[in-house]
Formats: structure tokens, C-alpha cells, sequence
């Protein structure tokens, strides 16, 4: 059975969206890197992932040799490297600096196309990842100078200087998703402020260089509104904790190379970010920011699990006969290839928005800030259900196998059930769909894009487009019985209208990839996904599409 080598090189529909969201320079460029960093995450990075998950986890050394608190957190030299590799590649500094080869900034397209190719190998690194660029964009946006000046070179450091990784922390062990219930208290010092408290689960302890905490200034109100953004030096300059402890490391079910711990501030030195005020705006724009890379380690497992089980189902043999001979095996692999496409085409189609939207330079309107926090609620959610029925799917095609350690389905399938977890769950963002709806009309922004989307379709494509057009009616239906409902029917059903708008998208997407993208490989792709979405051969299905289709969609020509 053949290793998979790179990444990048092995997904050409990636290649495509690269071309489709990068202009001619950038992705001249982009392409270049790309075929390195999947290599390299193919690779190197793949080989010490294993080993960090399985004997190289990191651990707590609370005292030295002479009994003294250091509360330092170890991790093998292979996980380093990796920090190393990853951040000199620009994953986080390129979308803040000018790539010196360019002369220009990158954009999250390119940033998250590489959190992708990580992704597959190792989801569990691209936290660490994911809580620096948060770090990046709330210092940019809302730091004071002098601030900006200490710590933002250094998180956006790509080998020249230092590197500070990032971290968020905002849990408490009282509130847990009820940020308002959280008291850590802040109290002004001079020109900073002394942190007293703890966060419950305070992800890249040890090994973030500075992490941004909401905490209560003494005399703020309660609630969220009364939580204030601070920047925390885990150091001080002459290398000694900044009152930061930390009590003990999460033994975790998943995502073992992140550090997650419980940690007490007892007067650790902090910096205010931004108004006093607006300390839980601030750290929900980096929130969303979080959930985008949730969505986007979801695709990577997504396709890491299918590239698995296409490659195991060539290799193994049953009966005589390869298991992708057999008919319930080509189903199952040409409806994985076909959700998978379709739904890294639509978190891209987000990245991109979110690009827009996220641009000083570029004018964007309230319809367009309002469905990239729409959309980033809908694919977080429906992403991290699918990265878990993929990792599922993959172990079943594995047999015996795919519940044994040696291979990689077992981690994959514990890393993906956090992501179910991580930066909300579904009942949290099925909330926030209804308080889009209710506040901003995000559920009329929604109807009329699709509808405008589908609208422009060619003749071509509309046998296509009738289950999608009935899906909009049972939305409308759905949203004219529940928008003057009262709150606890509306809440029943937020999940439902969120699933329901997910399975819209993505259908848009796969019409849009057939049409704009071309080829009769994107068109089959179309058909199987809007037929498996929208239930249209529950029974029997005579047509046998995702058997008569797997040549075109999954490759005859896959090497064993």
C-alpha cells in the first residue's frame, strides 16, 4: 500500500481553489510553497505527530531539583522542529507581514490552505496555530503601540527574531460557554495591570509567548461587558514566570501535542488592550477567526480519512478481488470524495469572504459581514459532525484494522471529536444563527443570496437545482412559522434551520464548482452530492450513480 508523499500534490481541487482566490503572482508563488509545506507535512511532520500522540506527549515539570514552582511545560524536540518548520513557513506571519519574495502581505486564503495540508497530518498542532493568529489579529487591530511594538513582531516572527506563539484564554471552571460568569479580576498597576485568578482550560500553556485573557477591571459591571482584553507576557524579561501557574496538564481524549492546562494568575503583569469596554467584542472577532480554522482542520481529517480508506480499499483484498471492486465500497468512497470537494470548496468560499470582510482596504457591506459570520457558524458546525462521520467511515472500510493504534484512523478519530467542542458547540451556534436572524435579518441575506446564485446557473444544471429550490421553500416555511416564535420553540429549533441552511450552501457550492470550475468530473461530483444531500434515492436506487460514477470521481488509477 503506498505512502502518501504530498499533500498538496495529491489534491488537485485545492490547486484549482488556489487559482480560482489568488491572483497571478501570489499564486504562482503559493503553489510553489504549497508543494513543499505537503511534502514536508506528508513527511517529516506526519513521522513525529505519531510519536508526540503516542510517547511524546508533553508533561508538566512543576518543581525544579530544589523543590521551587517552575510550572514548565516539556515537549519532545520532534513537536520544535515542527513549531519551527511551520511558523517560518508564514502560516501566521504572512497574513500580517510583506512575503520578502512578493514584496506584499499574504491573505488567509494561503494561510488556511496551509492549515489544510497540516490538518491532515496533524490537527492537533494547528491549535497552537490557530490561537497565534488570533493572538496576531487582536494585537494589530486594538493594541496600543508601544504594546503592538513588544509583542506582535514576535508572533508574526517567520525565523528573523524570537517567536511567540499565541494563546486565548477565556474559560473559567464556573462558566465554561457563559463568558459573562467569568471573575478573574484585574487590577491597575501603574501602567499595566496584576491578574488574580485562574482559566480552566488554557490551551498552549508553557508554550505561548504571550496570551490575550479577558478579565474583570475592579468596579466594571457584570456580564460580559464588564470583561476587558489584556495581553499577558507568559515571561518576564529576565526569564522568570509573570506570576502565571499552572496547576495541571488536561488529559485530553484527543489533540495530545497541544498543551492544555488549568492555570492561576497570582498577579501576573498584564497590558489592556482596546477600550476597557470592549474586552468581549474584541475576543468574539477572534473567535470567529478560531472557528474558520476549526472548520478548516474538520476538511483536513475530512480528506486525510478518505485518502485513507480510498488507498486501503485499493490495496486490500476480500474474496479475491480488491475491496474497491465491490459496489457498496465505490458508494461509500464516491459519496466521501463528493462531501469532501464540496465542502472545502464552501469553507474556502468563506475564507475568501472572510478575507474581504476582514480588509481595511476593501469596501464590504453589512450583507457581506453579516453572512460570513452566517456562513462561519453553519460550517464550523456541519464541518466538525462531518470530520467525525469521516473518521468513523474511514475505521469501518479499515475493518479490524482501523481500531488499531499502528494506523492513523484511531487519532484521527479522537482529534476530530473535539472539534465538535472547540470554539462552540453545536447548541452554541445553532444560538447564534437565531440571534443573526433576529438581530440582523441574516436569514433573508441567506435566501436572497442563494436564490441570486441559483438564478445564474445555466439551463444546463436546473434538473439539478429543483430539490435545492425546494429546500429554500421548507426554509422559508420553516423560518415564517419560528420568527415570531417565542424564544423556547425558536431555540428547539436552531439546529434544524442551521442544518437545513448548511445543506442550501453547500448544494450552491457544488452547482457553482460544476458550472464556473467545469469538466465532467465537477459535474458528476454535482449530481452525487445533491442527490445523497437531498435523500433522493433513499430507497431503491435504480440509477446506481456513485457506483457508475466512481472511475470519474474517485480514479481507477489510484497507485497500490
Amino acid at each position: 500500500m503506498r505512502k502518501i508523499e504530498n499533500f498538496y500534490l495529491e489534491d488537485p481541487h485545492l490547486k484549482e481553489i488556489m487559482e480560482q482566490y489568488l491572483d497571478g503572482d501570489f499564486f504562482t508563488w503559493a503553489d510553489h510553497e504549497l508543494t513543499l509545506f505537503g511534502e514536508l507535512c506528508a513527511g517529516e511532520i506526519d513521522e513525529r505527530a505519531v510519536h508526540t500522540d503516542r510517547e511524546g506527549q508533553p508533561r508538566l515539570i512543576k518543581y525544579n531539583r530544589y523543590g521551587e514552582e517552575i510550572s514548565e511545560i516539556w515537549v519532545n524536540e520532534g513537536y520544535r522542529k515542527t513549531v519551527e518548520q511551520t511558523y517560518n513557513k508564514g502560516i501566521v506571519g504572512y497574513i500580517h507581514k510583506a512575503i520578502p519574495e512578493l514584496g506584499r502581505k499574504g491573505n488567509y486564503v494561503y494561510s488556511y490552505a496551509q492549515g489544510y495540508l497540516l490538518s491532515q497530518t496533524e490537527p492537533g498542532f494547528y491549535c497552537p496555530v490557530t490561537l497565534s493568529m488570533a493572538t496576531a489579529l487582536l494585537l494589530e487591530r486594538y493594541a496600543s503601540e508601544e504594546v503592538k511594538e513588544r509583542f506582535l513582531p514576535h508572533v508574526l516572527s517567520t525565523g528573523e527574531i524570537e517567536l511567540y506563539e499565541g494563546a486565548t484564554f477565556l474559560t473559567e471552571r464556573q462558566g465554561g460557554s457563559d463568558v459573562g460568569a467569568n471573575d478573574t479580576k484585574a487590577v491597575h498597576n501603574g501602567g499595566s495591570y496584576q491578574l488574580w485568578g485562574e482559566k480552566y482550560f488554557a490551551s498552549n500553556s508553557g508554550m505561548c509567548g504571550v496570551t490575550m485573557v479577558l478579565a474583570r477591571i475592579e468596579g466594571s459591571g457584570r456580564g460580559t461587558k464588564g470583561l476587558s482584553l489584556f495581553a499577558v507576557p507568559w515571561r518576564n524579561e529576565d526569564g522568570s514566570l509573570n506570576g502565571i501557574h499552572i496547576r495541571r496538564l488536561k488529559d485530553k481524549l484527543g489533540v495530545r501535542a497541544v498543551p492544555s492546562a488549568e492555570v492561576e494568575f497570582k498577579g501576573a503583569e498584564a497590558y489592556l488592550v482596546g477600550a476597557p469596554d470592549k474586552g468581549i467584542y474584541y475576543m468574539m472577532e477572534a473567535l470567529n477567526l478560531s472557528r474558520i480554522c476549526n472548520a478548516v482542520a474538520s476538511i483536513g481529517i475530512m480528506r486525510r480519512a478518505y485518502l485513507e480508506a480510498r488507498n486501503y480499499a485499493f490495496h486490500r483484498e476480500a474474496f479475491g478481488q480488491p475491496l474497491a471492486h465491490f459496489p457498496m465500497i465505490k458508494e461509500s468512497l464516491t459519496r466521501l470524495a463528493a462531501k469532501q470537494e464540496v465542502e472545502t470548496s464552501a469553507v474556502f468560499h468563506l475564507v475568501q469572504l472572510f478575507d474581504r470582510v476582514s480588509s481595511e482596504h476593501i469596501p464590504t457591506s453589512e450583507k457581506d459581514a453579516v453572512l460570513n459570520r452566517l456562513l462561519i457558524a453553519i460550517l464550523k458546525k456541519e464541518s466538525a459532525e462531518q470530520a467525525i462521520h469521516f473518521s468513523h467511515e474511514a475505521i469501518e472500510m479499515h475493518g479490524g484494522n482501523g481500531y488499531i493504534e499502528d494506523f492513523i484512523l484511531p487519532r484521527l478519530l479522537r482529534d476530530a471529536q473535539v472539534l465538535t467542542v472547540w470554539e462552540g458547540t453545536a447548541n452554541i451556534l445553532g444560538l447564534e444563527v437565531l440571534r443573526l436572524m433576529n438581530k440582523h435579518q441574516a436569514h433573508e441575506y441567506f435566501l436572497d443570496q442563494m436564490k441570486e446564485e441559483l438564478d445564474v446557473l445555466p439551463i444546463e444544471l436546473s434538473e439539478f437545482t429543483a430539490p435545492v429550490r425546494e429546500g429554500i421553500v421548507k426554509l422559508e416555511q420553516l423560518l415564517t412559522r419560528l420568527i415570531k416564535a417565542d424564544e423556547d420553540k425558536q431555540t428547539y429549533h436552531a439546529k434544524r434551520i442551521a442544518d437545513l441552511m448548511a445543506k442550501i450552501f453547500e448544494s450552491v457550492i457544488a452547482l457553482k464548482d460544476a458550472h464556473t470550475l467545469g469538466g465532467e468530473r465537477k459535474h458528476k461530483i454535482a449530481e452525487v452530492f445533491i442527490e445523497q444531500t437531498w435523500k433522493q434515492t433513499e430507497w431503491l436506487d435504480e440509477e446506481m450513480k456513485s457506483v457508475r460514477y466512481f472511475d470519474e470521481i474517485v480514479g481507477m488509477n489510484v497507485r497500490i
